[in-house]
């Protein structure tokens, strides 16, 4: 198998994490459009633009499935993945310049927790696709290769392999996982990063998650109750 055929497939395995992350950023659009929310007075499309790399991702991994693709390098993967992260962040401060100066009054509970929310499950999958993007060479190399080698992720499987089952290796959806429990725990529970690179991009996506549920939660709860 060609380099760019195990890319093909691999970006194939991302498919629903891709279709997942644009769901949820369209459906946070059409939610201010019709509730007629404008965060800091910026319109409901500002988020359709922010989702912008979702759907350079998503048209990716779909024409993956008639060719290759329009992203044949891992350098141009790791650029586009860092483009949603550029774009969660824009997202991320857009919410807190609305939290720090918007009254309890004009900002709705629902507008809050529901933008929130939507940044946050942003957040976990983008980084659960960078995850999945980062360990041991990318997919394409996983693919390829007959064991892991250095993997940048240590997961229990890798620790005790007579626990996985045959030829494992992890799919997008562990590190979706491991996403979800950094973003929660705010630190590593089973899966221990063993990369310089990898504690970094799990420290940003701790750091985002606490943002998020420490500050909008508190906010929501004032707002709620006000």
């Amino acid at each position: 198998m060609s380099e760019a055929e195990a890319r093909a497939q691999g970006r194939r395995e991302a498919a629903p994490a891709a279709f997942l992350a644009l769901f949820v950023i369209v459906m946070l659009a059409i939610a201010s459009w019709a509730r007629g929310w404008e965060l800091l007075g910026l319109p409901w499309w500002v988020w359709l633009l922010l989702g912008i790399p979702a759907l350079l991702l998503t048209i990716d991994v779909c024409l993956t499935f008639g060719g290759r693709g329009l992203v044949q390098t891992r350098n141009a993967a790791l650029f586009l993945l860092g483009l949603l992260v550029l774009g969660n962040f824009a997202a991320l401060a857009i919410l807190v310049a609305g939290l720090v100066t918007t009254s309890t009054k004009d900002l709705g509970g629902g507008e809050l927790l529901l933008t929130g929310f939507a940044i946050w499950a942003t957040d976990v999958i983008v980084f659960g696709l960078l995850f999945w993007e980062l360990d041991a060479g990318g997919p394409a190399a996983r693919i390829r290769a007959a064991a892991r080698g250095k993997p940048d992720f240590q997961f229990p499987q890798d620790e005790n392999p007579e626990l996985a089952v045959k030829d494992w290796s992890p799919q997008v959806w562990d590190y979706a996982y491991l996403a979800l429990t950094n973003a929660i725990a705010f630190s590593p529970t089973d899966c221990l990063p063993l990369s310089l690179r990898a504690k970094a991009t799990m420290g940003v996506e701790s750091a985002i998650s606490a943002i998020l549920v420490l500050l909008v939660a508190a906010r929501a709860v004032n707002v709620l109750g006000a």
